[in-house]
């Protein structure tokens, strides 16, 4: 088999020295497999160090506070989940263009894509913290939480909204920098993000030393401090020139034919990003309703955030190939070689398959241990428990079906995936929640019926357009 290199241009002379090694240890993976390998750890490094903070707060809300912390935090996790989304409008569009230019050569191009890029993330992050402040009011009351847990809720999401102005910096620095095959960069920025939200959520949210005990607003301060300083860390970086692509402020300014490309790419992804968190807080929406006593409503809720990032144990492995398979399809492309893009998803996928089935495997028989540990709640636990076995059977689907999306939106095919999340959550995964969590009382388990149903459907047809799909041949 061929040696698999990617071509990494400096966009400057500071920026050689790291290009040059970057490009050394890729170059020296022998073949497709090891290439995504080496590109996947340093992004399964920084997803999970991403994640870790969720899962910080939710053990913090869960062992040390209530169920109504648990909501809190998992409720503002939901949201910010839809600010990291749609930053798809901006960072998908600019990995798979990045990724081109690197695969065409062409480092001047992949600079100026980068640079504006980072200046349309600063109108994103600013229009995020808008929105969340002014729906910070709001969405509880929405999901027909009880007074208590609905306050707790408004007040932690207004502090949240604060960090994603910065944050913006940070993921949008991060997808370009994945384009152009850094994938070490962002991780190490991120390790940093992890520890100071360690650090200060857990000193602010217990008094530790002099500070007050803040309960879930000092896990929320922790959050947003955190975010804000990786965002300014990330400009930082570029701006030095540290990395294979470099900020200059020149280039920075609009440029709507530039924008327009970046955007076409990644709108759908945004779009699909919003539909599907849509679909997401309906189906959250459900959990409140599962039984007639609010009590066991909650409980269902809390169990449901629990779970939701246990199951982040299954899908960051996924994000990371995923991710090493858009840029590699992306530069393949971008180098003539639609076969070898073809095969690099495939690869991705058989790399994971062992691992899909290990968590399966742990999700099943150890459901009572990872609910007993992340909660004392005894509610919690039971509507927790069942419903974890159950969504076991779907995790090699859910793996599968990321990593397959994430190769096909790193060779700009975005609509597709966006169709194919429409028809998952609003066609199954909702009427399904609705009839067997709400309508035939089922709780959580019943509502997961529906979650399941959907990974399973989004995994075929994601499989079949990668595997028959003409998304080699399009124009970006």
């Amino acid at each position: 088999m061929a040696k698999s290199k990617l071509h990494i241009p400096p966009a400057s002379d500071s920026a050689k020295p790291h290009a040059d090694t970057l490009n050394t240890k890729i170059s020296q993976a022998d073949g497709v497999g090891l290439a995504i390998v080496v590109l996947a750890l340093p992004v399964l490094g920084e997803q999970f160090c991403n994640i870790l903070v969720g899962l910080v707060d939710t053990f913090l809300a869960g062992r040390f506070l209530n169920k109504e912390a648990i909501t809190a935090v998992g409720i503002a996790s939901y949201v910010s989940w839809l600010a990291t989304m749609l930053s798809g409008f901006i960072g998908v569009g600019s990995t798979a263009l990045v990724a081109r230019a690197v695969g065409a050569g062409d480092s001047r191009q992949a600079n100026t894509l980068a640079n504006q890029s980072m200046g349309l993330a600063g109108f994103l992050g600013f229009a995020m913290m808008v929105v969340l402040l002014i729906l910070a009011s709001f969405l509880p009351r929405m999901l027909g939480l009880p007074d208590e847990a609905a306050a707790m809720t408004a007040r932690y999401l207004r502090i949240d909204a604060f960090g994603q102005f910065l944050y913006a910096y940070l993921l949008i620095g991060a997808a370009c920098l994945r384009g152009a095959g850094d994938t070490r960069t962002p991780m190490l920025i991120m390790i940093g993000v992890n520890f100071v939200n360690v650090v200060v959520s857990v000193t602010l949210c217990l008094g530790l030393g002099p500070f007050p005990e803040l309960g879930v607003i000092g896990i929320a301060a922790g959050t947003v401090a955190a975010r804000s300083l990786g965002g300014v860390v990330m400009l930082v970086v570029l701006y030095r020139g540290q990395t294979a692509l470099k900020l200059d402020l020149p280039q920075m300014a609009f440029d709507r034919g530039i924008a327009r490309r970046i955007v076409n790419i990644g709108g759908p992804a945004g779009l699909d990003a919003l539909l599907m968190w849509t679909g997401h807080f309906i189906f959250l929406g459900f959990l409140m309703s599962v039984d007639a006593d609010a009590e066991i409503g909650l409980a269902a809720s809390a169990a449901h955030m629990i779970g939701v990032r246990i199951e982040s144990f299954s899908y960051l492995p996924a994000m990371a190939w995923g991710i090493a398979a858009a840029t590699l399809v992306g530069q393949s492309l971008g180098a003539g070689n639609p076969q070898k893009a073809r095969r690099i998803g495939h690869i991705a996928v058989l790399q994971l398959a062992p691992y899909a089935l290990i968590v399966s495997g742990l999700y099943y028989f150890g459901a009572e241990f990872i609910y007993s540990f992340w909660s004392g709640d005894e509610l919690v636990q039971d509507q927790g428990v069942p419903a974890l076995k159950l969504v076991a059977f779907a995790q090699p689907s859910l793996i599968f079906m990321i990593i397959y999306v994430s190769a096909l939106r790193g060779a700009g095919d975005t609509r597709f995936p966006m169709l194919m999340n429409v028809l998952g959550i609003f066609c199954v995964r909702i009427p399904l929640a609705y009839t067997f969590g709400v309508v035939l009382k089922g709780g959580l388990f019943g509502a997961w019926i529906g979650m399941t149903s959907d990974l399973i459907f989004r995994s075929l047809l994601a499989a079949g357009r990668f595997t028959w799909g003409k998304w080699t041949g399009k124009e970006i």
